[in-house]
């Protein structure tokens, strides 16, 4: 494998994996939940949200993944 596939691979699984905190919440979200007390529930609602945007692409990966190794053995 050449190097520059190397730092593709390693660039788009270091993508994937680091994520910063963000603000993933709609406008109507945010406005019922800030003007709750508490922000306990706002927390686990943007936490979900990221949580819910992020599972395809790991699912998608994976699959890209299976599929590389498939196709990129050597046989037997």
């Amino acid at each position: 494998m050449h190097n520059s596939v190397k730092y593709k691979i390693l660039f788009s699984v270091l993508a994937l994996v680091s994520f910063f905190e963000t603000n993933a919440q709609c406008a109507m979200c945010r406005a019922v939940l800030e003007s709750e007390e508490g922000q306990s529930a706002a927390q686990g609602i943007n936490d979900g949200i990221v949580y819910l945007m992020a599972l395809p692409y790991i699912l998608v990966g994976g699959i890209g993944y299976l599929i590389y190794k498939k196709f990129n053995t050597s046989k037997k």
